[in-house]
């Protein structure tokens, strides 16, 4: 079974040669991960970067039940850098398989926790300032994972996810000093 790879542009022109490229490459990764149920990749040309080797983008996504893993590369041919965030997606591919299959210490993965998802809430605001809107499922886990996940993920200052000991919502946050904080919201 090959991966379905989706693939957008933004400011730049998705040839037939880069098309057939990106999903060569790319549905390659069901190899190191077999239970990928999306993979997509977004080419971007952003024309007002400072340096000229950081203009072309490429940014690849892929999600399973319970798992999101991105990867994001810069250069100054878009080859290279899709070449280069595959190398670094295979790494963070290996990262979180061994994590995943080293255990929590009590016999279970986090997707054998995983219950019904919470629907993310969204508040209604005005139309003019709200120019993205993002909808993800919430899976179970500890503080421990999370800190995991949010550096699979690449993110670098925040990430929400749902508390398994407190059964809550909480947001974990990356600081100056380069530890994390923790965000426990309470209801008024």
């Amino acid at each position: 079974m090959t991966l379905e790879v989706e693939i957008y542009g933004r400011n730049i022109d998705i040839n037939e040669r880069l098309q057939e490229y990106v999903e060569k490459k790319v549905s390659k990764l069901d190899r190191y991960l077999n239970n990928i149920e999306e993979a997509k990749v977004d080419l971007s040309y952003i024309k007002s970067a400072r340096n000229a080797k950081d203009r072309q983008v490429a940014q690849i996504t892929i999600s399973g039940k319970g798992y999101i893993l991105r990867a994001e590369e810069r250069s100054d041919n878009i080859f290279t850098s899709i070449d280069s965030a595959l190398s670094k997606m295979q790494r963070r591919i290996s990262r979180y398989k061994g994590k995943r299959f080293r255990g929590r210490g009590d016999g279970k993965t986090v997707v054998d926790l995983v219950e019904e998802a919470l629907p993310e809430e969204v508040v209604e605001e005005s139309e003019a300032f709200i120019v993205r809107r993002k909808h993800f499922m919430l899976y179970p886990m500890n503080e421990v994972e999370a800190i995991e996940q949010m550096e699979l993920l690449g993110h670098e200052s925040f990430f929400i996810f749902y508390n398994a000991e407190t059964n809550a919502i909480n947001v974990l946050y990356k600081r100056l000093d380069g530890d994390y904080g923790l965000i426990e919201p309470e209801i008024a």
